[in-house]
């Protein structure tokens, strides 16, 4: 009496072998071109179309960046320089009730860019 396992064995390797390996003229036929041209515009389209839709993508991720890199910076320590000072002039009013009035500025810019160079 012949073992299960082997006949099992027999019954694959058998059936692995009446599978047909492709033939070269099949990859040959395969890889022609279809015969109607509409479906290579389509093609193209559909690659132009992808194309356009990525780039708009990357353009629209560069001006992100170029906002939360640049700009934003810029304005909030341009505006928050601008709200300290005027916080600053207001508690320095409420604690002393005193009255400052530039009478040159361009003398007063003068001389905080001598101060600020000396430093």
């Amino acid at each position: 009496m012949a073992d299960p396992l082997t006949e099992m064995a027999d019954s694959i390797s058998s059936s692995a072998l009446m599978v047909d390996p492709p033939s070269p003229e099949a990859d040959d036929v395969d890889s022609l071109p279809e015969s109607g041209e509409t479906s290579s515009t389509e093609e193209e389209q559909d690659l132009y179309s992808h194309d356009a839709e990525r780039e708009w993508k990357e353009s629209l991720q560069q001006l992100e960046l170029l906002l939360t890199m640049v700009l934003i910076p810029y304005f909030g320590k341009y505006f928050g320089r601008k709200l300290a000072f005027y916080g600053w002039a207001r508690f320095m009013e409420w604690k002393y009730p005193v009255e400052i009035k530039i009478t040159s500025p361009g003398e007063f810019r003068a001389t905080g860019i001598a101060a600020a160079a000396s430093l």
